[in-house]
């Protein structure tokens, strides 16, 4: 058995699909609200914000794949959910004698500094939102229980409704390459994340505990990006090649919902290097980072209203 929390999620449930895939697995899916019934699946009302509800949720069960997090601008959520509901949950493991954690974390714990192939906190962690940073301080007691923590980049597919919708909202507002776009971009297919968790919650051999770097090994840049984007008809075509500075004023000149933080991490470097992790999980990505597109876009098209 193996439990599984953010199940109803982006991230959670391709990596639902993915455990179900595999033989033999079955996986208690913790949730506010339950999916459909399925095969396998057994579901558990619980919510990370009432520690109580999480009481017995590991019992009986080989791993935890804690994939729920919030990741809104409220602070008080965000410590409530992310560090107060992470540990309760660990609290369970340990209670159960869960000794396999694989717990989702994020890159984005290293801020707005541009940076390209780092290793695991090469450079300074610096996390410049609320949700970052109790996702951050959430990794501690993973870490302090021999755990499994990723910090994927990018993460892309049918249902993402953050990257490629921001990346549509800002060419409308800066319609051009940003600063040739070359900055360099780790990212990596949803389906191909699950089955990196897959792996690490159920392969028979662990892998050490430890922080490791979950995007595909090979970045892209975000030129590369936008230009598949646009050759699967998700993003329209740009012809003009604007420096940073002008990127950035015509960004403040045109206000809209994605920040000028949020900017930088589509349009600058940052990208960490992730060859470890599928080396010791013993799972091989498709060679091609984007090659994802050709089944997402429709998903794309239809989510932007660009069919």
């Amino acid at each position: 058995m193996i439990v599984l929390t953010g199940a109803t999620g982006f991230i959670g449930s391709a990596a639902l699909d993915d455990l179900l895939r595999r033989p033999g697995v079955r996986v208690r899916a913790l949730a506010r609200t339950p999916g459909e019934a399925r095969e396998g699946v057994e579901w558990v009302r619980a919510d990370l914000a009432d520690p109580a509800s999480l009481r017995g949720v590991c019992e009986g069960a080989t791993a935890l794949a804690h994939l729920a997090a919030y990741i809104g601008p409220d602070e008080e959520r965000c410590r409530t959910v992310n560090v107060d509901g992470g540990a309760a949950l660990l609290d369970e493991a340990a209670r159960a004698g869960v000794k396999r954690v694989v717990h989702l974390s994020t890159a984005a714990v290293y801020g707005t500094r541009p940076h390209r192939g780092i290793e695991v906190d090469e450079v300074p962690t610096d996390p410049a939102s609320a949700a970052s940073r109790t996702r951050l301080e959430s990794e501690a007691p993973v870490l302090a229980a021999g755990g499994i923590v990723l910090r994927p980049g990018l993460v892309l597919g049918a249902g993402d409704r953050w990257v490629v919708p921001a990346l549509a909202e800002l060419l409308s507002r800066v319609p051009a390459r940003w600063d040739g776009g070359s900055a360099l971009l780790s990212v990596v297919d949803v389906a191909e994340l699950a089955r990196l968790i897959g792996a690490l919650a159920h392969a028979a051999d662990p892998v050490p505990g430890g922080i490791y770097h979950a995007s595909h090994p090979t970045p892209v840049t975000n030129g590369a990006l936008t230009r598949a984007l646009t050759a699967h008809g998700v993003l329209p075509a740009v012809t003009q090649d604007w420096p940073w500075e002008r990127c950035l004023e015509e960004l403040r000149a045109h206000p809209g919902r994605v920040t000028e933080r949020q900017f930088a991490l589509l349009a600058r470097d940052y990208s960490q290097s992730s060859e470890p992790v599928w080396r010791l999980a013993g799972v091989r990505p498709e060679p091609d980072p984007l090659a994802f597109l050709t089944d997402a876009s429709a998903w794309y098209r239809a989510h932007l209203g660009r069919a």
